[in-house]
């Protein structure tokens, strides 16, 4: 990299005396006005927990107001309802009665992935949106059972207690996972926490997403296949294993015909659904129409009788009092909780996702932890009235969305049709095909595989893409809980790498200019000669503290090595660029310390230019502002360039 000639002397900052000497007028680095411990202890709460000013709305008010505006921030109902209007009821109508008759044949299926009778499913659309509605800040999203979340409640329960064998303790124990993911989901909120789902990456729940879609249209295999004896892990090794045992005399011919004819009804709506925006009900409705369709055929044929599996008996009434089968002692307590803790956080990290996005379209802001309060306790109620884990839907929530949903109302349209179907229709799905259920279940899953996004990450990111990869492979090869782990651990390390090794940078000048910029960006960034400037892009923690000397060291080493090679000056200054370092502690200061003592024995100058009012009180605070000299902590590179060059010029005259 070429260097360029010292400047003169003569930019910004530097005048001329008669004497021909240079002198520079300059504005000092001051430190910030001091801050008492307990106002700076105060700032970092508000801008940790309380970062959106929550109780900005109050300030100002009469009390009846504040308590007025203290009920609706619990339940944003009573703030909407008053400018609730006939066009908004057609607009929530319509799309209830859509997502409703989306969510019967789904809720079905996917009460059986959590390994629970199919009326637990219609249960959990029936009370839980009731609760959202009139707790939730979302008018998009479509609350109920979800088939990610449905498969890991189920291989989590699984593992502790076998469905088959003690069908009331694993029922009890599903309960108390949602009860405990209720109080997860609410205390995040409550505590404002919401940060924390931050943590699981966009590229971790892509390919969790993705890995867990193939797990469920593999499980599905023994619906869609007619298989009687099917392996109860997930993985893919074992289920294809379990599929071709069976393949001789446990496949049914009748079973196959329903389900393959029924999918592929159902990925031709999708598909015209897709094609033509307008035409958004016809995949919303194609679900029912085919329950009911393959429902009527199995009946007048009696298909069940030649092997054909069926739903069989669903119990009518709306949801039965759990409040006593939850396990609030013994053995399977501290399982509850776990499992709980998981499904709830999965849950939680979908539904916020799903409202944000929707919230971003229609232009309205989503409160975190309002919305994380208002799926926690819809699931605690849940649990008490038979319900197991609810969440947002993305694929109702775009249904709900294209329907022309206004507010909350389409999902207590959509509650009120549940409540309706399991009084006085439930006993008609005694001859659904598990067929068609699967079928349901295969088509509705295949939306949860990105691959467009999965390219975009590869494109972007190389580590998100592993991330991605390793959450996708972890749960298709291992099981739902590994490959969650091991997207949370890669996501962790990816933090981990990012904050130890922070990117540095050495700035060059762009011609004709005062700035400075990174010479690897820039390649018409000039170097100046005898002087080295370095930019740390990362706040200089305890983490990173020793790596930033070393590389700096580094760096000085091999610019003085190209120096000399290219018989130039060799560095006297070392100026360190501050503007991205955000913060510094006792470490960072330290290290920066024992830098600047081994470029003294080097006869060399450290520089600190443009640090943030942070890091410069930290700095005075410490007294290194003293140790190096006020004189060399600048406002800017180039004002540390234009009173260095004179220097490097006096020492090699």
């Amino acid at each position: 990299m070429a260097r360029t000639n010292p400047p003169d002397g003569g930019g910004s900052g530097s005048r001329k005396t008669s004497d021909d000497e240079t002198t520079h007028v300059r504005q000092r680095v001051l430190a910030p006005p001091k801050v008492g411990l307990l106002k700076d202890f105060k700032s970092v709460v508000q801008e940790t927990f309380f970062h959106d000013a929550p109780l900005r709305d109050f300030k100002g008010q009469t009390k009846s107001k504040q308590v007025l505006l203290g009920i609706q921030a619990v339940f944003p109902i009573i703030g909407w309802a008053r400018d609730y209007n006939l066009r908004k009821l057609r607009g929530d109508v319509i799309a209830g009665l859509t997502i409703a008759s989306l969510c019967i044949p789904q809720d079905i299926g996917y009460a059986k992935l959590a390994n629970l009778d199919p009326k637990y499913g219609l249960y959990s659309s029936f009370v839980p949106p009731l609760v959202y509605a009139g707790m939730g800040s979302s008018r998009d999203i479509a609350i109920g059972p979800v088939a990610v979340v449905s498969l890991l409640l189920g291989t989590l329960c699984q593992a502790v207690i076998d469905p088959n064998d003690n069908p009331a303790d694993y029922l009890r124990l599903a309960f108390t996972a949602t009860f405990f993911a209720g109080i997860f989901e609410a205390g995040l909120g409550f505590l404002r926490l919401g940060f924390l789902i931050d943590f699981l990456s966009h590229a971790a729940v892509v390919g969790f997403m993705g890995g867990a879609a193939i797990t469920i249209a593999l499980q599905q295999l023994k619906g869609f296949l007619g298989i009687k004896t099917f392996t109860k892990k997930t993985d893919i090794v074992s289920v294809m294993q379990s599929v071709f045992a069976a393949a001789r005399h446990g496949w049914n011919w009748q079973t196959i015909v329903i389900g393959a004819s029924f999918l592929t009804f159902l990925l031709v709506a999708k598909f015209i659904g897709k094609r033509n925006k307008k035409l958004f009900w016809v995949p919303a409705i194609a679900p029912l129409i085919s329950v009911i369709i393959s429902t009527f055929f199995v009946f007048i044929t009696r298909a069940d009788k030649q092997g054909v599996q069926i739903v069989r008996h669903i119990d009518q009434g709306i949801n039965p009092i759990s409040a006593n089968k939850i396990f609030f002692s013994g053995k399977y307590f501290t399982e509850g909780i776990r499992i709980g803790a998981i499904a709830g956080m999965v849950a939680l990290t979908e539904a916020v996702a799903i409202a944000r996005t929707f919230a971003a379209m229609k232009d309205y802001q989503i409160d975190g932890n309002k919305e994380m309060i208002a799926l926690g306790t819809m699931n605690v109620v849940g649990s008490l009235t038979s319900c197991y884990i609810a969440t947002g839907s993305f694929s109702r929530s775009a249904v709900n969305y294209m329907a022309g949903v206004n507010t909350a109302v389409s999902n207590i349209v959509m509650a009120i049709v549940v409540a309706l179907t399991l009084e006085f229709i439930t006993p008609l799905f005694k001859y659904t095909p598990n067929a068609i259920l699967a079928a349901i279940i295969i088509s509705a899953v295949l939306g949860l595989i990105d691959i467009d996004a999965a390219v975009l990450i590869w494109k972007i990111d190389k580590l998100d893409f592993m991330a991605c990869m390793g959450a996708f492979f972890g749960v298709v090869f291992i099981s739902v809980e590994i490959g969650l782990l091991i997207s949370v651990a890669i996501s962790f390390a990816k933090i981990l790498l990012q904050v130890t090794r922070p990117r540095t940078a050495i700035l060059g000048k762009l011609p004709n200019t005062n700035v400075y910029r990174n010479t690897l960006q820039y390649p018409d960034a000039a170097k100046i000669p005898g002087i080295l400037i370095i930019r740390v892009d990362s706040a200089i923690y305890f983490s990173n503290s020793n790596y930033v000397r070393e590389r700096a060291s580094r760096w000085l080493r091999e610019e003085q090595e190209h120096a000399k090679a290219e018989g130039m000056p060799p560095i006297k200054f070392v100026i360190i660029e501050m503007s991205p370092v955000t913060d510094i502690d006792t470490s960072g200061i330290h290290s920066i310390e024992e830098l600047h003592k081994s470029l003294e024995k080097q006869h060399i100058q450290l520089i600190l230019a443009n640090p943030g009012p942070v890091v410069i009180e930290k700095l005075f605070a410490s007294k290194f502002a003293e140790e190096i000299g006020e004189e060399n902590i600048f406002l800017s590179v180039g004002d540390a360039v234009a009173v260095c060059s004179p220097k490097l010029a006096e020492q090699q005259a």
